[in-house]
């Protein structure tokens, strides 16, 4: 940033494109689901090629987001947010005209999963090297945590509103045209520059995060199919039956592979660093104990957000009868209340300390959550989910924003490539994980009728609580970061 800019000009000028990529990332994540009929009829295919095709783009966006924070070392972060944006859009332009699974899997899966890894990274990265300041930061912080949530929160009404009144077609076509309008604005996001020698890419150990995160967030989606424990359906591989049904849950399978690639990946990491060559992620990033618990309560937040997101929109729509659009405007309180919380994250920061404010948004999330149990019934009236739902928004967003700015200020510049990447397939997981949660208990037959919904929220809500007990155990003072020592070897290979 020039030395006469102002942080208050720089927020005025590059928040917004920032918060938009954000937004529109969020949004892919999550309004498909609402579509999944209408495209399926369209393309000729059926629902569980659908569901493979939303499936394979948490993938690719969770198990290449360490990669493709990397990259912003090496290309720079305004140019691989700008690259980002160009796969996104040429990814989301595919779908909209496709005429059959492959394509739509190419463009949406491959394509925008692909550009998200690229572009995500580098907004949390640009954020916390312009604003050094505590107080600007969270403010900031605040709009792109508040568009984040309200992406994912709104995407399900947004998509069900563009498919019923025009086409699921469109809902691309508009995320084609924001972002365009996103690059038209990238010259307006200041970004200091990277200093010091561009370290090489660690190709060999990218290879192993991703496949390693592919296989853990695999076996974790898997288990609304197979459950967590007992296989629900038989699990065959080449038409032989390798696991019958009443058999152990085959999620394991894949859950264990993930777990040891990504150790093979830790032994290469160490390996490299031995011989002094620059790694795919510094091995300190996994040092700092205000930063591992922020990322804890991190991945809990999204798990939790996620989780009753997706209880809440099965129940409407199943036990209620609601389309989608009437159920998306039933979420609106949460949406309120996470934009709530994010606009004022820049005050509450002025005020409070970023551990207290994580601590009093799971206590306040928790006590929505304990509301929705109390209040709502299969015949309860909507408005009966009101104060529940605009608690967990408001306590949400108070920390989601917190959270971020705890992890990403446990380092210093040198290393924000390395902790953005590290922060954002951490919170990836956690969504992975609460939808996957939250399906695989209302898929269960572990309680009769709809008491599945009520076992889902009370997990959660214990899930949530756990969160606290971890946002307890932050330090009050993270003491200042040493500087990442300077590469001496392997500057290019």
């Amino acid at each position: 940033m020039p030395a006469t800019e102002h942080p208050r000009t720089a927020g005025q000028s590059m928040i917004v494109p920032l918060a938009l990529a954000q937004f529109t990332a969020s949004y892919a994540a999550t309004n498909m689901n609402v579509a999944i009929s209408s495209i399926a009829k369209d393309l000729h295919t059926d629902v569980i090629g659908l569901q493979a095709t939303i499936t394979l783009f948490t993938l690719t966006m969770a198990s290449l987001m360490i990669p493709g924070s990397k990259l912003t070392e090496i290309w720079g972060r305004k140019r691989c947010f700008t690259l980002g944006l160009v796969i996104y859009g040429a990814g989301a332009l595919i779908a909209a005209f496709a005429q059959g699974l492959g394509l739509m899997i190419f463009g949406y899966s491959a394509l925008e999963g692909i550009g998200s890894a690229l572009m995500i990274p580098p907004i949390y990265i640009l954020v916390t090297v312009a604003f050094p300041d505590t107080q600007s930061r969270a403010k900031n912080f605040g709009i792109i945590s508040g568009a984040a949530g309200l992406g994912a929160a709104a995407g399900p009404l947004i998509g069900g509103v563009i498919t019923s009144t025009i086409s699921w077609r469109a809902s691309f076509i508009a995320q084609v045209l924001v972002v365009a309008v996103i690059i038209l604005l990238v010259p307006r996001i200041t970004d200091p520059g990277i200093t010091g020698p561009r370290p090489a890419f660690d190709l060999g150990g990218a290879a192993l995060c991703a496949v390693g995160l592919f296989f853990v967030v695999l076996g974790v989606l898997q288990t609304s199919k197979y459950g967590w424990f007992v296989s629900r359906e038989n699990f065959s591989i080449g038409g032989t039956v390798v696991i019958p049904k009443g058999g152990v849950s085959p999620i394991w399978i894949f859950v264990a592979v993930g777990v040891a690639i990504l150790g093979w990946f830790i032994l290469h990491l160490r390996s490299r660093e031995r011989k002094r060559k620059v790694p795919l992620i510094a091995l300190r990033m996994f040092g700092s104990r205000t930063a591992n618990l922020g990322m804890g309560t991190q991945l809990i937040q999204w798990l939790a957000m996620q989780g009753t997101f997706f209880v809440i929109s099965v129940f409407l729509q199943e036990v209620r009868g609601y389309s989608a659009i009437k159920t998306g405007l039933v979420l609106t309180p949460a949406t309120a209340g996470i934009l709530l919380a994010s606009a004022l994250a820049g005050r509450f920061a002025k005020r409070h300390s970023q551990r207290w404010l994580i601590q009093v948004g799971f206590a306040v999330t928790a006590a929505g959550m304990a509301l929705l149990l109390a209040l709502v019934r299969k015949n309860s009236p909507d408005i009966a989910s009101v104060p529940g739902l605009l608690l967990m928004g408001i306590g949400v967003g108070a920390m989601l924003t917190s959270s971020v700015n705890v992890v990403q200020s446990a380092f210093p510049e040198s290393d924000q490539g390395d902790i953005s990447g590290l922060s954002r397939s951490v919170s990836n997981l956690g969504s992975s994980l609460g939808v996957a949660l939250a399906g695989s208990i209302v898929a269960s037959t572990l309680v009769p009728g709809n008491k599945v919904f009520a076992l889902s929220a009370v997990i959660l809500l214990v899930i949530t609580l756990a969160g606290l007990v971890l946002a307890l155990r932050l330090p009050g003072q993270e003491p200042a970061a040493a500087p990442a020592p300077a590469p001496t070897k392997e500057h290019a290979e």
